[in-house]
């Protein structure tokens, strides 16, 4: 605890720098994600395809992918943008199998009212299909989330700052302390992200917090009314 205090700078500029490259490319895999889970519903060749490319990029190493990078995109090998790009890699192979799960998710006969009351496809994707596959799509993730934490950790390695440093310099320096700092930052980041994402899905869908609200007015309408019946049997009995 006395090193944390003493080094509080230090491990919060490495938070900073690692909640960075955790959130951007969890934003850039929903852009990306998204129409391409689309368009793997609606045709199936493109859906086997997307799937398969999906499940090889993720089988990649993290490790051997930020070490490559480099060459292909001609960036420096401690460019913040070579962690970005992998870590949205393995997002985007991630959330389109879970975001095709979400827009599956939704009922076929919401869809068809849709069309019925005049919404053009992209419309009634935005209107409709999307909205109500937020639950589904906000559980993938939630566990995206956690896993893009985790990796920002292996750029540390090729000297990417990171709370990873704090593993690496602390094996180094045979001192624990330091790795147990760093070990505790990231799961606090991992809790933080988890926390805002359950916020930002029920900002996101007002209508289940109603529904949640309705049905605990229609149980307490109910358990009212059985209060006054038995009331009224014992009064009757009487």
């Amino acid at each position: 605890m006395e090193w944390f205090l003493d080094n509080r700078p230090q491990v919060f500029n490495l938070a900073g720098y690692h909640l960075i490259q955790a959130i951007v490319p969890l934003v850039l895999g929903v852009l990306i994600a998204v129409p391409l889970a689309q368009l793997a519903r609606v045709n199936k060749v493109a859906s086997g395809i997307i799937l398969s490319v999906g499940s090889l990029l993720y089988t990649v190493p993290s490790l051997a992918l930020f070490v490559i990078l480099p060459s292909i995109l001609g960036t420096r090998i401690l460019d913040f943008t070579n962690i970005i790009v992998a870590l949205t890699i393995y997002a985007v192979a991630l959330l389109v199998r879970s975001t095709l799960d979400a827009l599956n998710s939704v009922d076929d006969n919401l869809r068809q009212a849709a069309t019925a009351m005049g919404y053009r496809p992209v419309q009634r994707f935005l209107s409709v299909d999307l909205p109500l596959s937020i639950p589904v799509l906000f559980a993938g993730l939630r566990v995206i989330s956690v896993s893009n934490i985790s990796l920002v950790s292996v750029g540390s390695l090729l000297g990417i700052p990171s709370l990873g440093f704090l593993f690496t310099d602390g094996l180094q320096r045979n001192f624990p302390t330091e790795i147990v700092v760093g070990i505790v930052g990231t799961l606090v980041l991992a809790l933080l992200m988890d926390v805002v994402l359950v916020l930002l899905q029920r900002l996101l869908t007002p209508w289940l917090r109603s529904n949640k609200s309705a049905s605990r007015s229609r149980g307490s309408s109910h358990t009212a009314s059985d209060s006054n019946t038995s009331s009224t049997t014992s009064e009757v009995s009487a």
